[in-house]
């Protein structure tokens, strides 16, 4: 983000700097509330068709990312150390490079055995769907590193917060953020969730930038795309259209007979 053509705000500087970080992290809990919020907006992991069958709203999403985005930039634009206090930077260059390629190798394969025990297979979603689900999963992966390995795990560790301690209190509240443990949700996207908040915090303490934390986590929701057709919410059991297609199939060897013929003779 530090190399970004990102305007200055005006009379910014003229702002007293504890005032300013007082306004950052108003905007970071406002940011919090954006991402508990996506369900709404039918953004990040609920970016699917619902439960109705309804597709969801272009607009909508595009307000959650504008808004999140914007909440952002704002925040860099405003704290007086956004990279150094706050990880708004990309950190080591090699090593973000070197470590997210492999934490997203390790999402992959994460992605593959999530398909596999829900599916019993790779489920490749069809062609029309890969460029706005990309999209999403690139736009999501970077407001949650920005929000919560950048902002939320900075302040903690700018107030005093024990490293280890911050970096599982941002992982606990991202987690919960997604809402991915409410009733009726898969138990492993909640755990995959976990684990992303927590290495990516890891990374960012290690790199000095959410750049690695970023790409890891950009690669393991493509992935996860790929190898279920959802954005990060597979349907429960039961409920996939090829599933509901099989339980209305005839089962092999059976015939069925047509009415006229089902008479007596």
């Amino acid at each position: 983000m530090p190399d970004l053509p990102i305007p200055d705000l005006p009379g910014v500087e003229s702002i007293p700097e504890p005032l300013r970080v007082l306004i950052v992290l108003g905007l970071t809990l406002l940011l919090v509330i954006l991402r508990l919020d996506a369900e709404r907006f039918s953004a990040a992991e609920y970016d699917d068709i619902d439960r109705w069958g309804r597709k969801p709203s272009l607009l909508r999403r595009l307000a959650w990312y504008t808004l999140g985005l914007v909440l952002i930039l704002v925040a860099f634009k405003v704290h007086p150390d956004p990279a150094g206090e706050l990880f708004l930077g990309l950190g080591d260059r090699l090593g973000a490079v070197i470590l997210g390629l492999a934490y997203g190798a390790i999402g992959a394969a994460i992605a593959i055995i999530i398909a596999l025990y829900r599916y019993h297979h790779v489920r490749f979603p069809g062609l029309l769907a890969y460029p706005g689900a990309v999209l999403n999963a690139i736009a999501t992966a970077f407001l949650d590193e920005a929000i919560f390995r950048g902002l939320l795990f900075g302040f903690l560790i700018v107030v005093g917060v024990d490293p280890t301690l911050a970096n599982l209190i941002q992982a606990l509240v991202y987690a919960l953020a997604t809402r991915l443990g409410a009733s009726g949700r898969p138990w492993y996207m909640l755990v995959t969730a976990l684990a992303i908040g927590l290495v990516g915090g890891w990374l960012t303490g290690v790199t000095g930038g959410i750049g690695a934390a970023f790409l890891g986590h950009a690669i393991t929701r493509i992935a996860i795309f790929f190898t279920t057709g959802h954005a990060g919410l597979p349907k429960a059991k039961g409920t996939e259209d090829e599933e509901i297609d099989r339980r209305r199939r005839t089962p092999d060897g059976w015939q069925t007979l047509d009415p006229r013929e089902s008479g007596e003779r």
